[in-house]
């Protein structure tokens, strides 16, 4: 059976992840494209469709000079807090109004699990996003990314 590109980019990945013992691979996105022969948007693809939170992966990724994608396993024995933040991650959408964010963030901060410099940072951030000039030359999916991968910072850091 012939696979196609999506399937070896995807198995290639997940071979790395076996091989790693802290279940954690940090990868260039052109090295990548290169070394399975196809374009860097195929390797996007299969890390937005397949290696996603409710598939028990983190992924960063930091695009430009000096870029790179770090892709992670969650662990299989999620604690409390971990649990909490992939539900977060899971809430927010292309359709998650501002208010539900700082929302998010104020319980955050009420249950100490960020600091007030943390949630003030998050808010800022999530604000711009929102509402900022550039806040309309970005889509509302990928202002739900950006949201999301700030979360995703901040249940690695707590």
């Amino acid at each position: 059976m012939i696979n196609n590109k999506a399937d070896t980019i995807e198995e290639y990945i997940r071979k790395r992840l076996e091989q790693n013992e802290d279940r954690q691979i940090e990868l260039k996105r052109t090295a990548l494209a290169d070394e399975i022969s196809c374009a860097p948007s195929q390797i996007s693809y299969v890390l937005s469709t397949r290696f996603t939170t409710e598939r028990g992966f983190i992924v960063e990724s930091r695009r430009g000079l000096g870029g790179y994608i770090r892709i992670a396993l969650m662990p299989e024995e999620l604690d409390q807090k971990q649990i909490l933040y992939r539900d977060i991650m899971n809430e927010i959408d292309d359709k998650t109004p501002f208010d539900d964010v700082k929302d998010l963030i104020k319980f955050l901060l009420d249950n100490k699990l960020v600091t007030r410099r943390e949630a003030e940072l998050v808010a800022q951030m999530s604000a711009n996003l929102y509402k900022s000039a550039a806040a309309g030359k970005i889509s509302s999916k990928e202002r739900a990314r950006l949201i999301r991968s700030i979360f995703v910072t901040l249940a690695k850091i707590t």
